[in-house]
């Protein structure tokens, strides 16, 4: 019996120790596990964007770069808010589409992503999706606000203290500490995450008619994310959950087909 519970406490002390070390490892290494802030920059001039120009606008205590082009008379600038994955010019197809339809649009990497320097943090992150907004505010257009993935956070943020005439939301989290969870339910999380970005709060504050968009294969940020955001927001508009589509499969299953109307009612009702 003395040996049999020498061997229950040797291997529950090293249980306790495992889960520390994971526990651990989340919390120093933690930025690393929540950004994907690496890839290539496309170059403006390897786009069809012939009428946009780079841009650099200094926050905080640095800058951040991006593309801007202004919209046809009449029409709106949509102020686009980059998802994880590598820079934003990577989704110059769907700039194209915009500026194509009239939209003007200013698309940039938050500060740490590959087209802006500095490191990734939610404070960050915030602060830069705030000046860009003020930045776009200042040309004078009607503003629309798009977020994507990570960017329904600062996208809602911005919303939640700025005036715009809509938000769209793609694939957005209900909180990025909610994605945590479901990921690592067995971690946590809630104690050592830094960077929680409380959409569920934020969207509480969003006057803006808001439409969310989720694909229900989405294995990255889960569709019932979007479900209950868009039951939140105050000022609802369309809910549109694409069946069988992935994180990255909207603008292929068309969303700019719902995306251009909703910004058309916005534009309407002002």
């Amino acid at each position: 019996m003395k040996l049999l519970r020498r061997i229950a406490i040797t291997l529950l002390v090293l249980v306790v120790v495992a889960y520390a070390g994971a526990v651990g490892y989340m919390y120093f290494n933690q930025r690393a596990l929540q950004y994907d802030a690496k890839g290539p920059v496309t170059p403006l001039a390897e786009t069809a964007l012939d009428g946009a120009q780079d841009i650099a606008v200094p926050s905080g205590d640095g800058v951040i770069n991006g593309w801007y082009q202004a919209p046809q008379a009449g029409m709106p600038l949509i102020v686009y808010y980059k998802g994880n994955s590598g820079s934003f010019t990577k989704e110059h197809e769907r700039y194209a589409q915009f500026v194509a339809d009239g939209y003007g649009f200013v698309a940039f990497d938050y500060r740490g992503f590959p087209a802006s320097p500095g490191s990734v943090s939610q404070a960050g992150i915030l602060e830069d999706a705030t000046t860009m907004f003020d930045w776009a505010a200042a040309k004078g257009f009607p503003l629309v606000i798009w977020g994507r993935s990570l960017g329904s956070g600062p996208s809602t943020y911005v919303a939640s203290l700025r005036d715009a005439e809509a938000l769209l939301l793609e694939t957005p989290f209900l909180s990025a500490l909610t994605v945590a969870w479901e990921r690592y339910p067995f971690l946590p999380v809630g104690l050592v995450m830094q960077d929680q970005f409380p959409v569920n709060e934020w969207i509480s504050d969003v006057a803006e008619p808001v439409l969310v968009a989720h694909g229900t294969a989405d294995v990255t940020i889960g569709v019932s994310n979007g479900e209950r955001l868009h039951a939140l927001a105050p000022n609802k508009d369309e809910l549109w959950i694409e069946p069988g589509a992935g994180h990255s499969d909207l603008w292929d299953r068309d969303i700019w087909s719902h995306a251009a109307p909703f910004f058309e009612r916005a534009m309407a009702a002002r």
